[in-house]
């Protein structure tokens, strides 16, 4: 079954042709980065204007790339929110004026599952579930337990800025280049991430929510002071250094709420996407968190075993038993317990691993390889076409 995919949420528009929901045949992205620069952030009427010129000459591209023509596409999937109302809306409408022009079953995707899916694309079958989800991005900082595809918990969020807006934050505040984001992870390799004793922010009675603007608010002050009036001069190493602690001490919050989110919810597999995902340091601390050393399992077996208490403490770093079998924080209540009696079992020994899959680079950034993809699977679901008065939506809850 090959899929059109159309994506037009934010500055990025393309246009991807997949084959039964994993084989990436062609996946075409046209940006307009470069529009937004001397914004430091995404003009939102610029990007809509960019999406009218690009978005024929994208499609008509994947279409020549994949070898396919529009006789042999069955089905047209498109982005229809979240995200900037005047950018979905060009998507959108030329999703519907194909579907009506080449008779073509379409359906709306929802982009922020679509990232999720990226990373199941290139994950080995059968996918493992219960899974945990984490979309980091621009928009969206997001915890789910997905229960299959198109079947999602949500059990954490952000309560104010998400991760990827955040650095794109610190950049302007250390006078880096937009999109800021990779600028920052180029200025912290050369840093010291002990240098400034950043924390990461904490939601009262909500453990695996993030907050992300005490932390910006801590590199503010780091820089001009309690006041924020002051003009600290900034050697290139001390910003080399400021970058370092900002970026480790927000990506550690990530994979720390990660490991109790897949305790509690007992998740076989995890699966990452948005933008921050493209982080080499973020994957190294997903390597080093979810793995064992020695261990060479990738997928976790079916198999469950009772006693965890007997093994979670030597197992799972800066967590520890309260002797009932439910595993607890250090330092917290407890009220504040985490109920993640089953494990799974590698070879006969108790093993903490769990296979993490992260997006390939191409399928990270906002793409229509991604919503093909899921459009597919969500066919497959109901096969019933969107019916042409479906419209965009800036927020759409994926659970």
């Amino acid at each position: 079954m090959y899929v059109l995919g159309i994506e037009s949420t934010c500055d990025e528009t393309g246009a991807a042709i997949v084959e039964d929901g994993r084989k990436v045949l062609s996946n075409v992205v046209a940006s307009s980065a470069d529009v937004h620069v001397r914004y430091k952030g995404v003009f939102p009427e610029l990007a809509s204007r960019r999406h009218l010129e690009a978005i024929q000459p994208v499609v008509e591209e994947a279409l020549a790339k994949a070898q396919i023509t529009p006789e042999q596409i069955d089905l047209i999937a498109v982005a229809r929110g979240p995200g900037l109302i005047g950018s979905l809306l060009v998507g959108l409408q030329f999703a519907k004026g194909l579907a009506l022009a080449w008779d073509k079953p379409w359906i709306g995707v929802n982009h922020v599952e679509a990232h999720l899916y990226a990373a199941m694309m290139q994950a080995p079958l059968p996918l493992q579930f219960p899974a945990l989800g984490l979309v980091l991005s621009g928009g969206h900082t997001l915890l789910l337990k997905i229960n299959a595809v198109g079947s999602y918990e949500r059990i954490g969020t952000t309560v104010d800025d998400a991760i990827g807006e955040a650095f794109d934050k610190v950049a302007t505040l250390l006078d880096l280049p937009y999109p800021g984001g990779p600028h920052v992870e180029t200025l912290a390799k050369r840093g010291n991430p002990k240098r400034f004793p950043l924390a990461a922010g904490k939601v009262k009675k909500s453990p695996l929510d993030f907050s992300f603007s005490g932390l910006k608010t801590s590199v503010l002050y780091a820089m001009k002071g309690q006041n924020a009036t002051e003009n600290k001069s900034f050697s290139d190493q001390e910003k080399a250094d400021l970058a370092a602690s900002f970026q480790e001490t927000a990506l550690r919050d990530c994979v720390d709420k990660a490991k109790l989110a897949a305790v509690q919810f007992s998740c076989r597999s995890l699966f990452l996407g948005g933008g921050v995902c493209n982080n080499e340091r973020l994957r190294a601390l997903f390597a080093e968190a979810f793995s064992v050393p020695g261990c060479s399992c990738k997928t976790p077996p079916p198999r469950k075993i009772d006693d965890f208490d007997a093994h979670c403490k030597s197992r799972l770093a800066g967590s520890f038993c309260s002797g009932d079998g439910h595993l607890r924080g250090e330092g917290e209540p407890e009220q504040m317990q985490w109920a993640g009696k089953a494990r799974f079992s590698c070879g006969g020994e108790f093993c903490n691993c769990i296979p993490v899959y992260f997006p390939s680079f191409e399928l990270t950034v906002d793409n229509a390889a991604m919503i093909a993809g899921l459009g597919y699977e969500k066919f497959l679901i109901d096969p019933t076409p969107a019916p042409f008065d479906l419209e965009a939506v800036t927020r759409i809850p994926i659970a």
